[in-house]
């Protein structure tokens, strides 16, 4: 039988680079890998972006988001019966009605706020970024310093409409398979988020001591869980 595909949705402060040590790995082992460029505008704009590329991909997929990404996925699967399994990286699993900044507030421990943001207004639509000096200690704790400089600098802005606006519809992780990697060192999404989210999901889950760049500082790690659920849609 083939192997499925592995489409890998990034989230917000990021571009699909992010990715990178993730997609060798996988590669290594034969996986077929898209690193979908995520817009960045809105939840159900980009999840239909996501959606798109999927439905492009002949056979199987594995679709896997980090961060806000996790919940594109969430809503894009709803509309892809060719995907077989969900994996969230240190990842929103959302519910209807839950937005991204609710789920980041709900338990104590995100750096991410108006005090480390800024914000741009962008055909009259606020956009957010991680202020450079803020963004090693919120994104990208365990990252080499020159490395989280890079990715500081080169962070893709964010909607600030995206994160706020309540998902809609039936969650994708009712129906099929998901798994989660928590970041317990998460300055973005705190771990007991991502654990009561992934819980609620029946999620199986994998927790690591990295921040909430675990993709890149952890790429071994992140692809290990990704080929976990490829492995069960074999």
């Amino acid at each position: 039988m083939s192997k499925p595909t592995i489409v890998l949705v990034h989230g917000a402060f990021a571009d699909s680079s992010s990715w990178s040590g993730v997609v060798a790995k996988l590669q290594e082992q034969g996986y077929p890998v898209v690193a979908v460029a995520n817009p960045l505008r809105g939840v159900e704009s980009d999840a239909a972006y996501v959606a798109d590329v999927v439905a492009g991909v002949s056979g199987p997929v594995v679709l896997a988001g980090h961060s806000y990404g996790g919940a594109l996925i969430t809503r894009a699967a709803t509309e892809t019966p060719n995907v077989r399994a969900l994996v969230y990286i240190a990842a929103f699993q959302p519910d209807a009605g839950e937005s991204v900044f609710e789920l980041s507030g709900r338990y104590p421990g995100a750096k991410l706020g108006p005090e480390t943001t800024n914000v741009l207004e962008h055909d009259g639509e606020p956009e957010l970024s991680i202020k450079p000096a803020d963004f090693a200690e919120v994104f990208a704790a365990d990252v080499p310093a020159a490395t989280a400089a890079i990715l500081a600098v080169t962070q893709r802005p964010v909607a600030q409409q995206a994160l706020a606006a309540p998902f809609e519809g039936t969650p994708a992780w009712t129906k099929l398979p998901s798994w989660t990697l928590v970041a317990n060192q998460d300055n973005a999404i705190p771990a007991q988020a991502q654990e009561f989210m992934a819980e609620r999901a029946s999620s199986t889950v994998r927790r690591i001591d990295a921040s909430h760049a675990v993709a890149v500082s952890q790429p071994a790690v992140v692809a290990e869980v990704i080929l976990a659920a490829a492995a069960s849609v074999e």
